[in-house]
This record gives C-alpha cells, sequence and structure tokens, in this order.
C-alpha cells in the first residue's frame, strides 16, 4: 500500500493538539486525512468512497466514546479498520476493542513508526475486504441475469447433478438442461462447475436439497 494513492485517513479526536498533530504527521507521510471532533461529526458525514481508508479513534471523548463509535459503526454495517490511540488505555478496553476487529491500540505518546505500521495494515486490510466486496457484488450481479429456471437448474449443478438427473428432478428433458447450463455458463463468466461452486459459495447459493 503506498500513501497517497487516493487513501484516506479518518482522525477522531476532542483534543485540537492533538488532530493538528496527526494531521501534520500523517500529510508528511502523503496521507490524505480528515479530522473530526467528535464521534457524532463522524457519523453524520458520508464518508463513502472507493479507495482505502482507515479511522484513527480516540478512547475517551465526551459523548460518545471510542468504543460506542466501533459499535455504531458494525450496527450501521459501515465497516473500516479501527486504529485506538489514547492517553487513557486499559487492558478491558483494548482488548473489548480488538475482539471487534480493531487494527491496533496505541497509548499515547505513541511512537510514530509504529503508527505508520498501524495505518499501513489498516489499509491493507481495507483494501482487500473492498476487493471481496466489489467480486462479490459482481457475482450477485451476474446471478440476478439468470431466469427463474436458470437459477434452479444452477442449485442442482452445484450440487453435483448430471443434466439427466437434474433433468429427472426437473421433470425437462435432458437437452433443455444442457441448453439452460451452457447459458448459465456463459452469464456467469465460468468455464467448469468447480468454478461455478466456487462463485456460488462466496455469495452463499446453496446447492439444492435432497438426491434423485
Amino acid at each position: 500500500m503506498t500513501a497517497g494513492k487516493g487513501t484516506t485517513i479518518f482522525v477522531v479526536d476532542d483534543d485540537p493538539s492533538v488532530r493538528k498533530g496527526l494531521r501534520r504527521l500523517l500529510k508528511s507521510a502523503g496521507y490524505g486525512v480528515e479530522t473530526f471532533v467528535s464521534a457524532e461529526d463522524f457519523l453524520d458525514l458520508d464518508k463513502s468512497g472507493n479507495s482505502p481508508a482507515c479511522l484513527i479513534l480516540d478512547l475517551k471523548m465526551p459523548g460518545m466514546n471510542g468504543l460506542d463509535l466501533q459499535e455504531e459503526l458494525i450496527a450501521q454495517n459501515r465497516i473500516i479498520p479501527i486504529i485506538f490511540v489514547t492517553g487513557h488505555g486499559d487492558i478491558p478496553s483494548s482488548v473489548k476493542a480488538i475482539k471487534k476487529g480493531a487494527v491496533d491500540f496505541l497509548s499515547k505518546p505513541f511512537d510514530d513508526e509504529k503508527l505508520f505500521d498501524a495505518v499501513e495494515e489498516a489499509l491493507i486490510k481495507d483494501a482487500e475486504a473492498r476487493a471481496v466486496s466489489l467480486e462479490e457484488e459482481g457475482i450477485r450481479k451476474s446471478l440476478g441475469t439468470l431466469t427463474p429456471r436458470e437459477y434452479e437448474i444452477l442449485k442442482h449443478v452445484i450440487a453435483g447433478l448430471l443434466n439427466k438427473q437434474t433433468a429427472y428432478v426437473l421433470k425437462i428433458s435432458e437437452k433443455t438442461v444442457k441448453v439452460h447450463r451452457a447459458r448459465i455458463m456463459e452469464k456467469m463468466g465460468v468455464d467448469s462447475v468447480a468454478q461455478l461452486v466456487r462463485l456460488a459459495e462466496k455469495v452463499g447459493v446453496q446447492p439444492a436439497e435432497g438426491s434423485i
């Protein structure tokens, strides 16, 4: 991950000197930076985007604290890698934060290199998550092009049934199954049943139940 390649570091801390210091430090390394005075301010803004990002978050703040914001983001399915930085760190809080997916928990004053290492880890994690999400979105889009009959046959194909077995179960001709199966493979952009099975698994498509 290279700083400055469209990456954004969000900083949420009620201390203006900390926000200023982190902005200067991160910008000097080439990162894009946006700062917020409170968790509520961060939640109010639309931070959706296609570029990798992470959140540097203070633990103790007036109003909604860092752990509360972490839980609220999870509840809203707004997943972003979080690095906690705090002068009030304690073991229970750090354990709770890490269990809920935080990348790191740094106590102030922290070493700049440790922060940069945590930021790079967070950006890589976010980039990987975005790649997975984009792939799943593409699979679902392809699935949406299937007719109801094609989708039904797909579920039998990924269950391991041969054309003649699928035809028997669905009470249609084997030739019809063969035609639909070819269209399914084309629409899904795969060349083998193994590939089709992997795509189906990635988006939770379940094989047809039962056997002949």
